[in-house]
């Protein structure tokens, strides 16, 4: 038989080989800018156009390039950092020209120029697809610029899979943010269709975060350190009492290069245990240093995934670390911000006279020997009174049940499970339901007791509510009394300008502001007005949530989201009129005994499973 297996072409070879390393324009990005820190730089400048679909172009004044390694950086497996087996486990850099660059050269229309410091001449160089169209001599600065232009041009089927411009461009944000972070000694600038969006000039690592994320960080950072002979953690992590519902500010870097690790997140959040609620996420930029033969850094071609070699110890220390900062420091003022405090320790907590100025209440001790302030029990501890005890032991009277189809829920039955007979459905305005724990509702039917999950029935009301609103557009708002600022990380104010048609048809008003900040005037008309900030970064965050585990268009995405954080509100005491609403909602959805997440919103316990628990034939 004849021989199949062959050889694949150089250039098919490099576009398979790109697909691991340019996924998007982001990708391009992350390349060159790690190349640009690599090659020394003290300044670089980012340029895009189009969220990098037309053009990415990196600038710095690093060391340059010869003639020869212009000319080799396009070369598949060609590096400036490996020579032998033992070079892979010690790797300190980030990418140095070469590897990636080749991967980008057969892809997009790449123009390099090239300069070594100090030398005469430079090099100008051309390569479209992975061929070189032209090389010669140019009167170029010293350092590099590569521009990298149509992106997937040759490939149309994997341009066509981008995303939109702002889409795109928040991942380049990303990308921008963790390089800038790694090395706040350098100065980076970004420019998105000749807008500035970031001038982020060198200084200390508590200078950049501030840069990026915005003033009001100044107030939010404690220093963070901890010391050992296996690794070193140091960084900043955000006072409790500023935690917020988005997750987007929190960063790991081990050796100077951004890591995604849920297990090192785990170590953060339980040293914040009992100090945040259970939705809150901290602030932290955490830089993990250990000897490179401990970790694994190829789990994935990005590199933004590794495995070490002790995780346990790394975790223990990780939280050490920052239960060490929580409660051996004083947090509470802000860091000296011209001062040369960047990883500097800050002073120990002081209690005088039973009264700790670092509380986050500010409040005095209570006098003499007690650990603990003055407490006034909540409404809900209090004893309740005998009326109240004599009101939950009335038994229930039983109502007659209406006839079939005469419900208002009526539309929903041929969506139930076959074991919620038609007659199981409750009248809500006949049958008294009880609240359990606020949490769940208890409603006589014919067959037993039907138990409703409160949460999850107000998930499915308001997710098909919201839905209608973003399909029809009828989204009504409230105005506020007061607008509110707010003011959000790069990322998020590019998804909020994104999804600004969505927003204003579910009901939200607000307008740009600058510098990420927004004004919000107006919310959805059935929405409580409280904490109406706080709300805007728990959607954001659902929302963002969902990105990464859901396959969902913008409207559904935003309608889950919503749905999901104001029913997470809704656990609280209900009158009988609430309840009675509620269960008459909940039947009147089309798929009412599912939330949109597949949870369950009620479940049905026969009589006879009733007369089982107490053993009755």
């Amino acid at each position: 038989m004849p021989d199949i297996i062959h050889l694949l072409p150089d250039f098919l070879a490099n576009q398979i080989a790109a697909g691991e390393v340019v996924q998007r324009p982001a990708s391009v990005v992350k390349e060159l800018l790690e190349n640009a820190v690599d090659a020394k730089a003290t300044s670089v400048q980012v340029i895009v156009k189009e969220a990098g679909k037309q053009l990415v172009q990196v600038v710095d004044n690093g060391i340059g390039m010869s003639e020869t390694d212009a000319r080799m950086c396009f070369e598949r497996h060609a590096t400036s950092k490996i020579a032998t087996t033992e070079d892979l486990f010690r790797i300190r850099t980030m990418g140095f020209r070469g590897e990636a660059m080749a991967s980008i050269g057969a892809v997009a229309q790449v123009e390099l120029k090239t300069k070594p410091q100090g030398a005469e001449a430079g090099t100008k160089l051309l390569v479209e697809g992975s061929v070189v169209v032209l090389q010669e001599p140019a009167a170029v600065p010293g350092g590099t610029s590569i521009a990298v232009k149509n992106l997937f041009y040759n490939v149309p089927a994997r341009r066509n899979f981008l995303k939109t411009n702002a889409v795109e461009m928040r991942h380049i944000l990303d990308e921008f943010q963790r390089v800038s972070l790694a090395y706040p000694e350098v100065t980076f600038t970004l420019h998105h269709n000749d807008t500035e969006v970031f001038n982020l000039p060198a200084g200390k690592l508590s200078q950049r975060i501030v840069s990026i994320f915005g003033s009001n960080y100044k107030e939010q950072m404690a220093y963070c350190e901890e010391d050992t002979t296996f690794l070193t953690v140091k960084g900043y992590i955000g006072k409790p009492e500023h935690a917020k519902k988005t997750r987007g500010e929190q960063f790991f870097f081990v050796n100077n290069r951004f890591v995604k690790s849920g297990y090192l997140n785990h170590a953060v959040m339980t040293a914040f245990e009992g100090l945040v609620p259970k939705e809150n996420h901290p602030f932290y930029v955490l830089f993990i240093e250990l000897d490179p033969e401990k970790i694994d850094i190829n789990v994935h071609p990005t590199k933004t995934e590794i495995k070490f070699e002790d995780e346990k110890t790394v975790y223990a220390i990780v939280h050490a670390a920052v239960k060490k900062a929580l409660g051996a420091y004083n947090i509470a003022p802000s860091l000296d911000f011209e001062g040369d405090v960047n990883f500097a320790p800050l002073q120990p907590i002081r209690v005088q006279g039973g009264f700790n100025e670092f509380d986050p209440d500010n409040r005095p001790r209570s006098g003499g020997s007690t650990a603990f302030p003055d407490f006034t029990p909540p409404a809900s501890f209090r004893r309740a009174t005998s009326k109240g005890w004599e009101q939950l032991y009335e038994p229930m009277r039983e109502q007659p049940l209406e006839e079939e189809g005469t419900t208002s829920a009526s539309s929903g039955m041929g969506l139930l499970d076959d074991a919620f007979a038609a007659t199981d459905i409750p009248a809500a305005s006949s049958n008294k339901a009880i609240q359990i724990h606020q949490k769940y509702l208890l409603v006589q039917v014919k067959s037993g007791v039907m138990i409703i999950d409160q949460q999850a029935a107000q998930e499915r009301i308001l997710y098909e509510k919201y839905m209608v609103s973003l399909q029809k557009k009828t989204g009504a708002s409230q105005a506020l009394l007061f607008p509110q600022t707010v003011q959000l990380s790069p990322a998020d104010a590019n998804l909020m300008h994104e999804l600004a048609g969505e927003f204003k048809d579910m009901g939200f008003l607000f307008e740009d502001f600058g510098g990420n900040t927004i004004i919000l005037n107006g919310i959805p008309a059935d929405v409580h007005a409280v904490n109406e900030k706080e709300l805007l970064e728990e959607l954001i965050e659902q929302y963002k949530n969902n990105l990464t585990s859901l396959k969902l268009d913008k409207r559904e995405n935003l309608a889950r989201s919503m749905a999901r954080r104001l029913a997470s509100r809704s656990l609280s005491r209900m009158s009988d009129l609430e309840m009675n609403s509620l269960v008459d909602k909940l039947f009147a959805c089309q798929v009412p005994n599912y939330a949109p997440g597949g949870q369950k919103t009620l479940v049905i316990m026969q009589l006879g499973q009733l007369h089982d628990l107490f053993m009755k034939g």
